[in-house]
């Protein structure tokens, strides 16, 4: 049997405290099976102006297809837009699959 597909999201949030909530429902409703976080400055444009400011990014390793249960975790904890993007990967290691299929399963 293939190894199920797998992708990982990129995430923003404002505070550490907000992707923290996010993460740890992720795995608690076993939509993730592993997340990761860490501090960026983000410069973006607003109303024509560049801005800079500081932000979370969280990686989460799932299943490729969980874009839109991720985001209904999202949108439990802040309501403000941000961006939730998914990367298909070509390929993982086995274990990795292996280990993902075993935690996720239903």
């Amino acid at each position: 049997m293939p190894p199920e597909p797998v992708a990982l999201y990129y995430l923003t949030f404002s505070t550490l405290e907000e992707a923290q909530r996010v993460a740890y429902d992720l795995l608690r409703e076993r939509i993730a099976v592993c997340t990761n976080w860490f501090p960026i400055t983000c410069a973006y444009l607003w109303e024509g102006e560049i801005q800079q400011e500081s932000e979370i990014v969280l990686i989460v390793k799932a299943r490729a297809g969980a874009r839109a249960q991720i985001e209904q975790v999202v949108r439990r904890h802040i309501s403000y837009t941000q961006f939730i993007g998914e990367l298909p990967l070509a390929s993982v290691n086995a274990g990795f699959a292996e280990w993902l299929a075993r935690e996720l399963s239903d």
